[in-house]
């Protein structure tokens, strides 16, 4: 079965997104990630939250527009509460988490699912269906924004480290969800 993981890059004081969802502070972080290579290459279908698929694309308009920076194509299942008539190709929009893990882990097939978007992440881990959290930390400290989980009250989860290694422009984090 597909595996699911939230993956995000991630300010050095734990922002995935700047205030108001902003993602420019992203652009000067561009560039070739062989870390990032290898999860696109692994993932097979993406799980998004509305906010993220509709969001601050630092690279809108350009050829690294989309995700892992325009590389990966692919079916993506939008978790939205506001369902379009119609979307794009390869998009499907849903109301339902259930539904939309069980169609992004069959539409990936022998590959991962990739999560992105920090309020589905944190849904996938309170129902206990994320496999694992891999994140790219990059040094620049936003002070706001969106966080890579937030969860009010405070919940812990235990993770194990996969793998980790420094890059030229980011640290790279991988993680296995711990389930007790």
């Amino acid at each position: 079965m597909a595996a699911l993981i939230y993956s995000a890059t991630m300010s050095l004081d734990g922002f995935i997104a700047g205030p108001g969802g902003d993602m420019s502070w992203l652009a000067p972080y561009a560039g070739p990630d062989p870390a990032a290579d290898e999860l696109a290459a692994r993932t097979g279908a993406l799980l998004v939250g509305n906010t993220t698929y509709g969001g601050d694309d630092p690279n809108r308009g350009t050829d690294a527009e989309g995700a892992f920076g325009g590389t990966w194509h692919g079916p993506q299942f939008v978790l939205t509460h506001h369902l379009p008539a119609a979307g794009p190709p390869d998009v499907t929009f849903t109301d339902d988490l259930g539904w939309a893990v069980a169609a992004a882990r069959a539409a990936a097939g022998p590959k991962d699912v990739n999560v992105l978007g920090a309020d589905v992440a944190r849904q996938c881990l309170e129902l206990g269906l994320l496999d694992e959290v891999v994140v790219f930390v990059v040094p620049v400290l936003l002070g706001d924004g969106v966080r890579l989980f937030d969860h009010t009250g405070g919940h812990l989860i235990r993770l194990e480290h996969v793998a980790r290694d420094v890059g030229e422009v980011s640290t790279h984090l991988r993680m296995r969800v711990v389930r007790d």
